[in-house]
């Protein structure tokens, strides 16, 4: 049952099959403040999992798609948590401008890579193992997310309870070019700094007028300066606006500025020198300043039950002829959440992807049903009674 060869053997007829389906929600709009879209693309899930025999619960979120939780009691042993997102970085309309498209060993599209081929690899993947006679594990739940792509600012408490439950989690961020699997995370957080001045004319009555512009304008170098790359540290103001009219003196203005840092430690203090600056009183006592937001993905610690599950996707890729090393990512995911409790997680367990959050992401079909095979071995090899710790 953990042989990788029987599952890429047992997988390779269904190619067919989970590119149909791929196709099928790549080609739904469902950017993260689409709900419509979001669920459309989780009905398609949850229709596939239902038929498995799972048992499918959704939970609206205001504002974006259901959380959706689906789980399958299997009697004793392991609980396996599987982490996958319907949203997309892309607002709709993008279908329309770049649709699905497969190119000799390529396919492409909004969402293909992050990560809409991924979680239908995984379902399939799963569909096959119960169909085997899968035993020895205790349940399997698969969350599928509404609002990863913005940080799931609504949905980490959701994941991080049923984290709490589970003994591994598998996460279905794409495979990095060249067989880069993820182990470990930095934390990533979000200032978001707005000023509010006074309006007026820029002509006779600029003095009567109080610049929110300028006063975070002052802000931009210093924050940026927090950025030291020999530590790991990083502040990047990703947006700066404010204004209304060329002609009139800015009343307000806001500032997005991204935090990573590799460690706890370090996010504590990286947020504390950012809020610092950014609370600190303007010159022009007329401009007030209001500071939200904080490092709302903790660190993913790469832990021996980590270091198990690795070597375990490592023997894999080794019987299937595929590459396979280390990543310890700046970016965050959902699985983050998990490996900040201690559950033995590994992550970018999806397709070979390339250029995620661009015009060019494309997956490597070629890749798909070794990938797979990665991930029912890993499934196995936890349900045949394999220690995590």
């Amino acid at each position: 049952m953990t042989d990788p060869k029987t599952h890429e053997a047992a997988l390779a007829p269904l190619l067919p099959e989970i590119l149909a389906m791929t196709e099928r929600v790549v080609s739904i709009d469902s950017g993260t403040y689409d709900a419509a879209g979001v669920n459309a693309v989780i009905d398609v899930w949850a229709g596939m999992l239902s038929g498995m025999g799972f048992t499918v619960e959704r939970t609206p979120l205001p504002g974006r798609g259901d959380q959706m939780t689906a789980t399958l009691s299997l009697g004793n042993g392991p609980r396996l948590l599987v982490l996958g997102h319907a949203d997309t970085v892309w607002p709709a309309g993008t279908v329309a401008q770049w649709p699905f498209k497969r190119d000799g060993d390529r396919i492409t599209g909004p969402g293909v890579g992050d990560m809409k081929t991924n979680v239908v690899m995984a379902l399939h993947t799963i569909r096959h193992l119960l169909g085997a006679g899968l035993k020895g594990l205790g349940s399997i739940t698969v969350l599928i997310v509404p609002d990863e792509e913005i940080g799931s600012p609504q949905s980490r408490g959701w994941i991080e309870s049923h984290a709490r439950e589970a003994d591994l989690c598998l996460t279905l961020e794409p495979c990095r070019p060249n067989g880069g699997v993820v182990v470990g995370r930095g934390a990533v957080g979000a200032l978001y700094v707005t000023a509010t001045g006074v309006t007026a004319h820029c002509g006779s009555y600029r003095e009567m007028g109080a610049s929110a512009v300028s006063a975070l304008a002052a802000l931009v170098a210093e924050f940026e300066a927090l950025t030291d790359a020999s530590r790991g540290l990083a502040a990047t103001v990703g947006i700066f606006r404010g204004g209304a009219a060329r002609q009139v003196v800015p009343g307000e203005a806001e500032i997005h500025l991204d935090l990573r840092a590799p460690d706890k430690a370090g996010a504590d203090e990286l947020l504390a020198k950012a809020r610092a600056i950014a609370e600190r009183k303007p010159q022009d006592g007329r401009v007030s300043v209001t500071v939200t937001g904080g490092f709302g993905r903790p660190p993913f610690p790469t832990t021996p039950g980590t270091r198990l599950l690795y070597s375990w996707a490592e023997e894999a890729c080794k019987a299937l002829g595929q590459p396979i090393h280390e990543v310890v990512a700046r970016g965050g995911s959902d699985g983050s959440f998990a490996a900040g409790l201690g559950v033995p997680t590994l992550d970018g367990l999806g397709a070979v992807a390339h250029d995620t959050c661009s015009r060019r992401e494309t997956v490597e079909v070629s890749s798909i049903i070794p990938r797979s095979a990665v991930i029912a071995h890993l499934i196995a090899s936890a349900a045949a009674g394999r220690k995590l710790a």
